[in-house]
């Protein structure tokens, strides 16, 4: 049976309002964590000027490419393999290293600290900076990180807080992350956190750029 996540179908026209600006000037899009495949083929389909690249761990590639084989548009490559962890992370294309964007959503709660190190770590070698880096394309150099987040050390809401007991009882490791944490951990691999979008239900959009 095809996958399917309610809180995709919800959220999906949201998180386009925010990220067709940022990726307006985007030729190719990275999306860390596609999870069910959804919102690949919903963005892709809504933006169509861009190639939309989506990666997840090897466990979900059968449900995405049930999504990919209904998607009747030609700018979705993948699922491509990626692991956090792993050294090699997937590009663009065979001439250029870095992607013009890279959205993902609801992935750094899901893992732990030291792989969301390792996240921020990919994100910074394979994402454009505004000049292109002379790969010849018309770069945004946006990162756009979709989930719920803390502030100061507090949870935005009690739906939030109860929402982390819950990924703490299944994976110690795991929870809501903090968003100076986040934002330090940017500054040290040459990111800065420039805007920060309130989205339905408790969550938020983090849009970073290159530095």
């Amino acid at each position: 049976m095809k996958p399917f996540s309610d809180a995709c179908d919800e959220n999906k026209v949201p998180i386009l309002q925010v990220i067709q600006s940022y990726f307006a000037k985007a030729t190719s899009v990275l999306e860390i964590g596609s999870g069910t495949g959804q919102h690949a083929v919903f963005f892709a389909e809504k933006m169509p000027q861009l190639q939309w690249h989506c990666s997840d761990q090897l466990i979900h590639h059968p449900g995405i490419n049930q999504w990919l084989v209904e998607y009747t548009g030609t700018n979705i490559t993948g699922p491509h393999n990626l692991d956090v962890k792993q050294a090699s992370w997937p590009v663009p294309n065979k001439s250029s290293a870095h992607f013009s964007g890279i959205f993902s959503a609801n992935t750094t709660h899901i893992m732990s600290w030291p792989e969301v190190e390792l996240m921020f770590t990919g994100i910074s070698k394979c994402l454009a900076s505004e000049d292109g880096a002379g790969d010849g394309e018309e770069c945004s150099g946006y990162f756009c990180l979709y989930g719920p987040f803390n502030y100061d050390g507090a949870f935005t809401s009690t739906s939030n807080e109860q929402f982390d007991r819950f990924l703490k009882a299944r994976d110690p490791q795991s929870g809501i992350r903090d968003l100076n944490d986040l934002r330090q951990l940017a500054s040290q691999v040459g990111m800065t956190l420039i805007n920060d979008h309130e989205m339905p239900v408790n969550n938020r959009i983090l849009v970073w750029k290159k530095d």
